[in-house]
């Protein structure tokens, strides 16, 4: 799991599946109600006439009597559907933050519209999901094994019980490939992948990654550093596995990257180090984890912190690890990023 941290579990916590549906009901409950409490969206209705397949990032193939109408899906892969138009009933994973204001990872969705089965690790209400009567869920995956992003191991049988899962991956491979992927799977649950709104995006993400190489070509001696914080730990990020680095390193962009003996503890992903070792590596930028999960830079208040040249340079700028995979979405992380190196000066 990327950037997995004291913040998350290491063991998610038991479900409770108890309350006014047992599983048997749970499942009688799946043929059920499929008219109501539509979700948020802009326009699109999925459920059309006709047999609907997908063939998913595990190679499973799902296959319906007609496009799914009632869609749940991860937090961030329904922010991406959304961008799209199509509609999901219900989401789990971050969604609203403790203030009740949306969470990062849910873009432009009205979260009011959506029933949320889970808001944090482990958290997923079966009973919830079954009342939707689900004809398919829908997430990411951060390994090779096929694990759904925030369906909970102790939960995955019961919940696979209740309606097919389709798997986006976005593990180990660039942006391009599953921001493609989430596109094809709009398109077959009812988006208009012609509309005039969603060709525009296509074209600025295209023209956003040109700013980008032309940029990394122009400042070829600054180093970007991706990182994350925690009360106790500092993680430095490698690119080999995040489809955000992986992509601005084929653009160009001159990464920090941790050896892979260091970041065996973060399952390849990152290298933890104590806040006293936080000047480990020089950056002349650095890219912070914006989940909020994740200690924002303004809530840094560690001295080597402030310290960093890249801080004190005032060239510290946001990372969104799980990027919402709408091309929409996507443009303002290479712009971001671009600007960034337009205007970087050397200091680390």
């Amino acid at each position: 799991m990327p950037h997995a941290r004291a913040t998350h579990p290491t063991r998610r916590g038991l479900l409770a599946a108890g309350g006014a549906l047992g599983l048997g009901a749970a499942l009688a409950a799946c043929g059920d109600d499929k008219g109501k409490d539509a979700g948020s969206g802009k326009g699109t209705t999925a459920g059309g006439s006709g047999p609907w397949s997908f063939r998913d990032d595990r190679g499973t193939t799902v296959k319906l009597d007609k496009v799914p109408a009632n869609i749940v899906a991860f937090t961030g892969a329904a922010a991406a559907l959304y961008d799209y138009g199509v509609q999901v009933k219900g989401v789990f994973g971050p969604t609203r933050t403790s203030g009740g204001k949306p969470d990062v990872q849910a873009g432009d969705m009205d979260i009011s519209k959506v029933t949320v089965l889970g808001n944090a690790w482990g958290q997923f209400s079966i009973e919830k999901y079954a009342a939707l009567a689900p004809d398919v869920l829908i997430s990411t995956m951060f390994d090779d094994a096929g694990t759904l992003w925030y369906v909970p191991d102790e939960s995955k049988k019961k919940i696979s019980q209740l309606a097919p899962s389709v798997g986006i991956s976005v593990y180990d491979r660039p942006l391009t490939e599953p921001l493609q992927r989430m596109w094809e799977l709009a398109g077959s649950l009812g988006a208009d992948l012609k509309a005039a709104e969603v060709t525009a995006a296509k074209k600025r993400f295209e023209d956003a990654a040109a700013r980008l190489r032309a940029a990394a070509r122009a400042k070829p001696g600054i180093r970007v550093m991706a990182a994350s914080a925690s009360d106790e730990l500092f993680y430095v990020s490698g690119t080999d596995l995040s489809v955000d680095l992986e992509y601005f390193k084929s653009l160009g962009v001159d990464f920090v990257e941790p050896p892979a003996s260091a970041k065996a503890k973060g399952g390849g992903w990152y290298e933890s180090l104590s806040w006293e070792n936080a000047d480990k590596y020089r950056a002349d930028i650095i890219m912070m984890d914006d989940r909020t999960s994740a200690i924002q830079p303004a809530g840094i208040t560690k001295a080597t912190w402030k310290e960093l040249p890249a801080v004190k340079a005032g060239q510290v700028i946001p990372r969104s690890p799980e990027p919402i995979l709408s091309y929409d979405k996507c443009v303002p992380l290479l712009t971001g990023l671009a600007e960034a190196l337009e205007k970087a000066r050397k200091v680390g």
